[in-house]
């Protein structure tokens, strides 16, 4: 098993170019199956959630090929979706990736019947499906969940719904949104989420021909059209992915450009980082927007607090970066967690590298600045592996980072992009002890 060994307190300095957004790659993978004409996405993350989600594609009669894009941190997918006479996406694929419940949506609306496994992923807390088959059934759906398995059927198209989420749902919102852009009538979805990867997938699927209003805002209209076509589309940057190397300069110090990366997506994450004492500046660049961070060694940082919220709140998916960078902070930081309730399982690895901190259930307070020491912790899911590499870009001495395979399932290269802008990082083989 790979993991990660970094020599920290090296400052970072140089251009990293962020990637496409996996979470928006992963819903506008699972529309080209709303179409059997070529629908060709570009700037999709080399990660292995999008590979995983290719293999679920094909074994619902899609003919899938990725291509590596510019520097083989980027993929081209090309995809034309025929169909299956049973199409069914197994436990085997599904098990890894949360995400492959988006192909329910799809499946339904354009062919009537999905058999798909109920889904697996990080282990950061309940993230029920009920969501999605409350809104499902309402459009008319027959769903049974049977030995592991969702059996969904409906009897010609499905019903268009005025329909309003009990709990804001990313995914809830995406797989209702395919669904309905081949429903019969006009569909209204409130209290929908208002995720830029949202209004990514909306995107796609206009310039595939769905009609759709409110896109960016808690109100989606959805009128349905008999059939939709291919097109291309690239993907937008990843903001959780630019956000996590901001956190790494932040905690480690440096100046880096982030090339290709939408600063309104990161609101939130930018006004705390400029409050703790970074500067950072916004400027055009040749491949989109860019950003420069700047935290000179030797300049404090100030301890500020944080409650995750959904969109344009305070992101989950960059808490325990924020967390290991409060670790460096001056004073008391309190975290809300407001999203997921068991989403602090980084906090005790980065106690061991010498964090003060403790958490009680939703909160967790940190003290800083705390030094940190190099030692072994072990990745807990995705966006926790993030945090241990930003803490050991900090400790002194050696740091490794076991099971980073979960890291693998977001970041497209990490420690390249790392290693390019001066941090002392390598990936070993699972024979290091």
């Amino acid at each position: 098993m790979d993991r990660l060994v970094i020599q920290g307190g090296q400052a970072l300095r140089g251009r990293i170019r962020v990637s496409g957004a996996k979470n928006a790659a992963l819903p506008c993978l699972a529309a080209a199956l709303l179409t059997p004409d070529a629908v060709v996405l570009s700037n999709l993350p080399a990660v292995a959630d999008i590979r995983t989600m290719v293999k679920v594609l094909q074994a619902l009669g899609t003919d899938a090929t990725l291509e590596p894009q510019g520097e083989g941190f980027e993929l081209t997918a090309k995809l034309a979706c025929t169909g299956s006479d049973d199409p069914k996406a197994p436990y085997d694929l599904v098990k890894t990736m949360r995400a492959s419940i988006l192909v329910l949506g799809p499946l339904l609306a354009r062919f009537g019947k999905a058999t798909v496994s109920l889904p697996g992923g990080c282990a950061i807390g309940a993230r029920p499906v009920n969501l999605h088959l409350e809104a499902l059934e309402r459009m008319g759906a027959v769903i049974e969940i049977s030995h592991g398995y969702i059996h969904a059927s409906v009897q010609g198209r499905l019903k268009a719904i005025d329909h309003a989420f009990t709990k804001v749902s990313v995914g809830a919102t995406e797989n209702i949104l395919m669904a309905a852009a081949l429903a019969e009538g006009t569909t209204v979805l409130r209290n929908a989420a208002q995720e830029p990867e949202i209004g990514d997938l909306a995107q796609l699927l206009v310039k595939m021909g769905a009609q759709i209003e409110g896109i960016g805002t808690g109100t989606l209209t959805i009128t349905g059209v008999e059939r939709l076509h291919g097109c291309e589309h690239a993907v937008i940057p990843d903001r959780i992915e630019a956000g996590t190397y901001l956190c790494a300069v932040a905690a480690a110090c440096g100046d880096v450009v982030l090339d290709r990366c939408e600063p309104e997506h990161l609101r939130a994450l930018l006004d705390l980082l400029e409050r703790s004492g970074c500067v950072i500046t916004e400027r055009e660049g040749q491949d989109g927007r860019q950003l420069r961070i700047q935290r000179e060694c030797g300049q404090k940082l100030r301890s500020k607090d944080i409650t995750t919220l959904p969109y344009p709140g305070f992101p989950t998916d960059l808490q325990a970066q924020v967390m290991a960078v409060m670790t460096q902070a001056c004073g008391i930081s309190v975290i809300n967690e407001g999203i997921f309730e068991n989403r602090f399982q980084h906090a005790m690895e980065l106690e061991r590298l010498g964090a003060n901190l403790r958490t009680d259930g939703h909160t967790a307070i940190v003290a800083g600045p705390a030094k940190l020491t190099g030692c072994t912790v072990m990745a807990t899911d995705l966006r926790a592996s993030a945090a241990l590499v930003i803490a050991g870009l900090v400790a002194a001495g050696e740091t490794v980072v076991d099971r980073i395979y979960h890291l693998d399932r977001g970041y497209a290269g990490l420690e390249k992009k790392l290693q390019g802008v001066g941090a002392r990082i390598e990936r070993v083989g699972g024979g290091r002890v």
